[in-house]
């Protein structure tokens, strides 16, 4: 009896357990299912991310795939997995080349690797603010050749969306630049990054994404190098609780998309999916605007100090990027990099 009564008691005990860790393990993009049933889609876009939809520049895809269904009449599905659910960045390019993966929105750190001229949306002080970054995507001469430039690999560079301007998220304030040289700063796995970090003359690591609130809680590093939207959501902000708003550059994602996947569609279906997503995305560009001010409000609540350089200081952060930009412009092409300064400055 007594043996009868321990595994009864045990077994409840495992089934609580288990219950309780099931409600644990919740499905965190349930809140985003489909509302319809796509088993009959005709198509199938598989499309990757590795943020969480809370940000603005993300959710964009589930407004796309539900404005997709509805235009195509059902033919089109836009099967969206964020959440890194198909691997990192550079796994997903890889990916995307063969065709295994059809689209993703590929942060504008990573998507330099696919091709050298679309890292000048990450280039610093080049599209820094939200009105150089609506009047690089809509004027024909800048945008074009940004959007043609993957295609030699096989890519279609087909539009924006963004996560907020780029500063410093530290452990201690930074005021100054001789105040951001005392700290180790976290920056992405990018070579142009890597570039203007050392001609700034600040200590940084290479670091991949996940690995940063181990890296942050731990010490490894002392800041990042990111945007308040994205701090202050992920919540960076309870470690590093100051930001030092640098704006060198727009946090973007580029909506890449597989040539080969998109030739195979009808002209009709080629138009709807060119269509929805231009006009969804320039709805979340706008929509990112306010969530900056938003989440920047939000922290300042919360207790993050925020700060910025003086005008002097700025410039001196220009004028040591000057080499790096005078590099990457080769890369990039010297007059398109000239076209687009001279533009957006006007």
């Amino acid at each position: 009896m007594k043996k009868a009564l321990l595994l009864l008691i045990a077994l409840l005990l495992t089934l609580c357990v288990g219950t309780s860790f099931a409600e644990e393990k919740k499905d965190p993009l349930a809140a985003w299912k489909p509302k319809f049933d796509p088993s009959g889609a005709e198509y199938t876009y598989i499309l990757s991310n590795i943020s969480h939809p809370v940000i603005e520049g993300v959710a964009v895809c589930y407004r796309i795939r539900d404005a997709v269904w509805e235009k195509s009449k059902g033919r089109i599905y836009v099967d969206y997995r964020p959440l890194a659910q198909l691997g990192g960045e550079k796994d997903v390019i890889a990916k995307l080349k063969l065709g295994a993966v059809h689209g993703m929105l590929s942060s504008s750190v990573a998507a330099q690797n696919v091709a050298d001229r679309l890292g000048i949306v990450n280039l610093p002080y080049v599209v820094d603010t939200f009105d150089k970054l609506d009047k690089f995507r809509n004027t024909p001469e800048l945008w074009q050749p940004f959007t043609e430039s993957a295609l030699r690999s096989g890519i279609m560079t087909v539009d924006v969306t963004g996560y907020g301007p780029y500063g410093w998220a530290t452990n201690s304030p930074v005021k100054t630049i001789a105040d951001g040289k005392t700290i180790n700063f976290r920056i992405a796995q990018a070579p142009l990054n890597a570039d203007f970090y050392k001609a700034w003359g600040m200590k940084f690591t290479v670091m991949p994404w996940p690995d940063v609130p181990q890296a942050l809680q731990t010490g490894v590093i002392t800041g990042l190098d990111h945007t308040a939207i994205v701090c202050n959501i992920t919540k960076k902000f309870n470690i590093a609780k100051n930001f030092t708003e640098l704006d060198y550059a727009q946090g973007l994602f580029i909506h890449l998309m597989n040539k080969r996947w998109f030739e195979k569609l009808p002209a009709d279906l080629q138009k709807v999916m060119l269509d929805v997503i231009a006009e969804e995305s320039a709805k979340t560009r706008e929509l990112t605007k306010q969530q900056h001010i938003d989440q920047v409000a939000k922290a300042k609540e919360a207790g993050v100090q925020f700060f910025k350089l003086s005008a002097a200081e700025q410039q001196k952060l220009v004028d040591l990027a000057a080499p790096v930009l005078a590099k990457w412009g080769e890369k990039i092409g010297p007059d398109y990099l000239k076209l687009v300064q001279t533009t957006l400055a006007k």
